[in-house]
């Protein structure tokens, strides 16, 4: 059976005499200066263009920030460091990675559950903007601030009444584990206020991975409309909103790509809003799958070929320990297969076969009955769309293969 490439509809990676390219380079040529396989590669130029895209219809007083647990290699994060307006982090470990950049602490941020006493105290001395997500984070602070001599720098996270629509993973809306419910927000900042803790304003982030332009837009007017709202039980004016993200990128057959359009002209008018509103607040944008997804593969090899009772098995060194999200383990209700192409033969299709890897469990599959039976030993396996929630997000220990390699790839421009 022959079909059209999986990845027609995914161009950002030229083809060149049937080898996709990285920055320009063949990926035979590009596997050989890494060494090994299996590896991540991440498109520099993809990254810086993906940043132009988005200052091209932001207006100039929404803040750019990146969130690093999309891709924490230090590459990349050092790189984005360069082009955003500030980064947001979810351990301590990330935010020494943050602080490494050089980006000023007052434009790093900190959120997520549980933060423990050392990150706490770790990020009020580094001067972090921590978003608090419970009484107990606020109380904990106090005492530091004390010892350390400094006013904890906070912003509540609101776990809102609303959900982003149709968003692939809904972080607000409903029982959470994230961030304050909307109606205790009030009883939270009068104990910021009466501990003196250094308010600044909220963080409300919604939802994740949605290609709907109308329901993000839906979910930041909701979140300024909050913001104004429990501003009038803040101990001191909101100088910071942070709206969240939830912009998706394609991944599966029939996925557009998200339109950017509405979403800038909506947000002129929430800065217009604001400004009438919340006259002291800046608003920010957190985005991290979609900066880096789309500007990132995953490589492996092919081992060897493998037909059983009429299905063929394109055996690889790679699998879900690289790769989780791919296999269909992180977050996905019904699998579906990623975009995956033979790297090295990539203007070409072939008979239907699966994409399997060397772990002992069914789960280590990384593409289902795709058209990639014209795959050979040696061959390339690439899966597009991998540049964010790969490596960290994947059990790399598991059954104790090696890890991957992670590069960084193409010329850093001035």
């Amino acid at each position: 059976m022959i079909d059209k490439p999986q990845h027609a509809e995914m161009r950002q990676f030229a083809i060149l005499d049937g080898n996709l390219q990285v920055a320009g380079i063949p990926l035979p040529r590009l596997a050989a200066q890494i060494g090994r396989t299996p590896f991540y590669a991440y498109d520099r130029g993809l990254l810086t263009q993906r940043i132009a895209q988005l200052r091209a219809i932001l207006p100039h007083s929404v803040k750019l920030h990146y969130a690093i647990k999309a891709n924490p290699m230090p590459a990349v994060v050092g790189h984005l460091a360069k082009l955003v307006d500030g980064l947001d982090v979810a351990s301590g470990a990330e935010l020494t990675m943050a602080l490494n950049t050089g980006v000023a602490a007052r434009e790093i941020s900190f959120a997520g559950p549980g933060k423990q006493h050392a990150e706490l105290r770790q990020a009020l001395a580094a001067g972090v903007l921590i978003n608090v997500e419970s009484l107990r984070e606020i109380r904990e602070l106090a005492p530091l601030s004390a010892e350390l001599g400094l006013p904890a720098r906070v912003a509540v996270r609101v776990n809102p009444g609303f959900e982003l629509k149709l968003s692939g993973m809904k972080m607000g809306g409903g029982p959470k584990q994230f961030g304050i419910d909307a109606e205790c927000v009030p009883d939270a900042l009068a104990e910021i206020g009466h501990l003196g803790l250094a308010f600044e304003g909220f963080h409300i982030f919604s939802g994740s991975q949605n290609l709907r332009p109308e329901a993000i837009c839906d979910a930041q007017n909701k979140a300024l409309a909050l913001a104004c709202e429990l501003a009038a039980f803040a101990p001191s004016p909101v100088r910071v909103l942070n709206l969240g993200g939830g912009f998706g990128i394609p991944y599966f057959p029939g996925d557009q790509a998200l339109d950017l359009a509405p979403i800038g002209a909506n947000l002129q008018t929430l800065a217009s809003v604001a400004q009438a509103r919340l006259p002291q607040a800046e608003l920010t944008l957190e985005l991290g799958r979609y900066l880096v997804g789309e500007a990132g593969i995953y490589v492996c090899r092919v081992v060897d070929i493998k037909i059983s009772r009429g299905q063929t098995f394109i055996v690889v060194d790679g699998g879900l320990h690289h790769h989780l999200a791919a296999s269909g383990n992180f977050g996905q209700i019904i699998r579906k297969n990623y975009p995956v192409l033979i790297g090295n033969r990539a203007d070409q299709t072939g008979p239907l076969a699966s994409v399997v890897g060397p772990l002992c469990t069914p789960l280590d599959l990384l593409a289902d009955n795709l058209p990639l039976g014209h795959a050979q030993p040696g061959d390339f396996v690439v899966v597009l769309q991998s540049g964010a929630y790969g490596p960290s997000a994947s059990p790399q220990r598991f059954l104790s293969h090696p890890e991957c390699a992670e590069v960084l790839v193409g010329l850093a421009r001035a």
